[in-house]
């Protein structure tokens, strides 16, 4: 054997020799978080029928059918978890307990399922899609409101959603394309010729994106007049790309735990807790296929032809690249009908030295650029020693920036928004800054809790996560106008 045969059968080995380290290092932990970790209930592996699927689209053709569809899903809610899970004082904050303070049932609506505000002569459509672990709950008061202006409004349950975490191992980015294509179908039979208009939250943003770029090459499809866009997930970590193999070996005895990303006590009526390694895996592959699709279709120059879009985005995200929404969309897109909306921190309120990662940089760099194809708002600190704020905008291929005092402020005690904060006013009853007068009813965004280390199975950052937008006045009033506008 020659010498370079040599080397690369050496070579061949240490590789083998690392794969199957990797492999095993993988087995220990994952069985390390089986035992050490929380256990998982029925929610988490139990697996409900009459869920819609992409391969269902020939029996489930219109929203109607959907909508009975969803019936047998929830039924089967009823029957195989509610029925098997246990009731009493010790469960009063369980989901899935019966008459527990978060069951969503009792609730009317159950904001976990699809709905429809009709309207007689509708000015438009507007089709509503939440996020990934999220239900259409999210978008509800947008929805409300829109319906108020003499929109037609859909709000779409997306498969996996509204019933229990383990719906999220299954299903995949595809069946929920799926079915915003029905959606939109639906609501264009109903409104006929007048504007269709998209709204995305979250992983509902890259949905909504793939529907145009679907509708692009389908003679049949219709194309959205604008879309809203809200804390858009354009672009994830590159350890999102891990999941697929995390939840392969989760298959393998022992490893289960290794199909969950994080295992956490289910208390919130409308969104999970837990999430599934391969819900992070889906919204991967979807930011992926979205972001190949536009930068193919910009090589040959910046697109013409895609909806007027505008962007909501907190400069800080712990869900989303905030990068990813320039660099995987906006930039591609033609000059002169885009604009993105960026929410700084609160400066008035926060030192540099404690802050992780100040978005600092970002915000000045989008503001000192001349050459940015869309207009650019941030919202932000009238002064760096006052909480009022005060909007900075300015046109697309312009360096001319315009300042308009908001008669809004930051609250106090609050440094930035979140991911999850911006489609939620402040008097939103489970996420908003007040108590409801009754004892007895959930409210989750004013957690106040001090104590040890440990003591709560609920992580720390979850209980400092801001869950509403105290701008959700701008947001709205806005997405308003630019609709009215597009």
């Amino acid at each position: 054997m020659t010498r370079l045969g040599a080397f690369v059968l050496r070579l061949g080995r240490y590789a083998a020799t690392a794969i199957a380290g990797a492999f095993i290092g993988a087995a220990v932990f994952g069985i390390y978080l089986t035992r050490s970790g929380p256990s998982l209930e029925i929610w988490h592996n139990h697996e409900l029928d009459a869920e819609f699927t992409r391969g269902r689209e020939d029996d489930i053709r219109t929203f109607e059918d959907y909508l009975g569809l969803e019936q047998r899903l929830f039924a089967a809610l009823d029957t195989d978890v509610y029925a098997r899970v246990s009731t009493g004082p010790a469960y009063t904050l369980a989901r899935y307990s019966a008459g527990s303070a978060a069951d969503p049932r009792p609730r009317q609506p159950n904001w976990n399922r699809s709905y429809e505000h009709a309207t007689a002569a509708p000015v438009g459509g507007v089709l509503l899609l939440h996020g990934m672990s999220d239900s259409p709950y999210s978008l509800r008061a947008l929805g409300k409101a829109f319906a108020g202006r003499g929109y037609w409004v859909v709000g779409l349950r997306l498969p996996g959603h509204g019933t229990i975490p383990s719906a999220l191992t299954r299903t995949r980015w595809e069946d929920m394309a799926a079915a915003v294509r029905l959606g939109v179908r639906h609501l264009r039979a109903e409104i006929g010729s007048a504007p269709l208009h998209i709204v995305g939250y979250s992983t509902g943003a890259p949905l909504a994106i793939d529907y145009v770029l679907e509708a692009d090459d389908d003679e049949d499809a219709v194309a959205p007049k604008s879309l809203v866009l809200i804390s858009p997930a354009l672009g994830v970590t590159r350890v999102a790309a891990l999941a697929r193999w995390r939840d392969r070996l989760s298959v393998l005895p022992g490893l289960d735990r290794l199909a969950w990303t994080s295992v956490l006590p289910e208390f919130d009526p409308y969104k999970y807790n837990s999430f599934a390694t391969n819900a992070a895996d889906q919204v991967y592959r979807l930011t992926r296929s979205v972001a190949t699709r536009i930068e193919t279709r910009a090589a040959a120059g910046p697109i013409g032809d895609f909806p007027p879009t505008l962007v909501f985005l907190s400069a800080v995200d712990a869900t989303v690249t905030a990068g990813a929404v320039i660099d995987n969309l906006l930039e591609h897109l033609a000059p002169g009908r885009h604009e993105l909306v960026l929410f700084d921190i609160n400066r008035a309120s926060i030192n540099s030295t404690v802050l992780i990662d100040d978005p600092g940089p970002l915000t000045r760099r989008l503001m000192t650029n001349d050459e940015l194809p869309f207009a650019l708002t941030i919202i932000t600190n009238e002064r760096d020693d006052s909480s009022q704020v005060v909007s900075r905008r300015k046109s697309p291929r312009s360096a001319m920036v315009t300042l308009e005092p908001l008669d809004l402020s930051w609250p106090a005690g609050v440094i930035s928004l979140s991911h999850v904060a911006l489609p939620f006013s402040p008097d939103d009853p489970l996420y908003g800054r007040r108590r409801p007068d009754a004892p007895d009813e959930l409210q989750l965004g004013q957690i106040a809790m001090q104590g040890e280390l440990g003591v709560l199975r609920v992580p720390s950052d979850w209980l400092l996560r801001l869950r509403h937008n105290p701008f959700y006045e701008f947001l709205s009033e806005r997405t308003f106008d630019w609709m009215a506008g597009s």
